[in-house]
């Protein structure tokens, strides 16, 4: 796993992709705050630390979790996996179940979830790829795994596995076409 300021240089770097300079970055984008708390929490709950002092450590970064939730409407646990350059495009709304799994280079905008869904052996949650495109409103739930070079359009509904290089649209999504969404990300 890369180190804490590696992961954060490459949320940072994204971020500046998009034409961001440090001032907006740090001070005015609600998405940038949430991935810097995740990533400081997420160092603490993977660290090896004593069990007391991680305890003490977790205790404050969940206060700031729920204060950056209150803030920005976005949901990132600590125990989440998230890969390198994560972008959030837009705040609000944002929710992250706690066993998530996403992959490096990823994209979400506004209003989606990744949750908890199914029955049986298919409840679980979500394992996005690397290089997927989220967009606003998109729902991704259950026990499933979506390929890499993905995308999800807005306000659909995921709840089956999907391959790589897929654009998923509908309720419930469908495969429209094999397309990479390198464009997107």
């Amino acid at each position: 796993m890369k180190s804490l300021f590696k992961l954060l240089k490459t949320d940072y770097s994204k971020y500046k992709k998009y034409g961001g300079n440090f001032f907006t970055i740090f001070f005015f984008t609600q998405g940038f705050w949430a991935i810097l708390q995740y990533r400081l929490a997420s160092s603490f709950y993977y660290s090896k630390l004593p069990s007391f002092i991680k305890q003490v450590l977790l205790f404050c970064c969940l206060i700031w979790q729920k204060a950056i939730e209150i803030v920005t409407g976005i949901s990132i646990p600590a125990s989440v996996k998230i890969g390198h350059s994560f972008y959030i495009g837009h705040f609000g709304n944002i929710i992250l179940n706690a066993t998530a799994i996403i992959g490096d280079n990823c994209n979400i905008s506004q209003g989606v979830t990744i949750g908890v869904s199914g029955l049986g052996k298919r409840r679980g949650v979500p394992v996005i790829g690397n290089n997927v495109y989220i967009g606003a409103n998109a729902v991704i739930a259950g026990k499933i795994n979506i390929g890499n070079n993905t995308i999800v359009g807005a306000n659909s509904l995921v709840n089956k596995d999907f391959p790589n290089n897929s654009v998923l649209l509908g309720v419930p999504a469908q495969l429209i076409k094999k397309v990479d969404s390198n464009p997107y990300i």
